[in-house]
């Protein structure tokens, strides 16, 4: 596992995102850059500010750095992404992705 530190000096904006707020543009984001999925050395460690140990992966933006939860829920999902499955929703809306019938968040 990586240990993660802020590096300030990007002035991007930075959004944990856990699943049930992930939307079809930042599942499109993580797909393109780990098309095989995240192994370990992709997961960045960090304490929130509630002093929680957190893992994410991380994918950009022009403008923000997104840091998604690690999940069974995730990686399924993200194996099973297909980008037709969103075209009737927008790409900022968190109730489209939802999660694998047969796993639970």
């Amino acid at each position: 596992m990586n240990y993660f530190f802020f590096d300030m000096k990007d002035n991007l904006k930075r959004v944990i995102v856990d699943f049930k707020k992930l939307t079809p543009e930042i599942l499109a984001l993580l797909v393109e850059k780990y098309p095989d999925g995240y192994d370990d050395i992709h997961i960045i460690e960090f304490k929130n500010a509630k002093n929680e140990l957190i893992q994410a992966v991380e994918v950009t933006t022009e403008d923000t750095k997104y840091l998604v939860k690690v999940s069974s829920t995730l990686a399924v999902t993200m194996e099973n992404y297909d980008e037709d499955d969103y075209d009737d929703f927008d790409e900022d809306d968190p109730e489209a992705v939802q999660p694998p019938n047969d796993l639970e968040n």
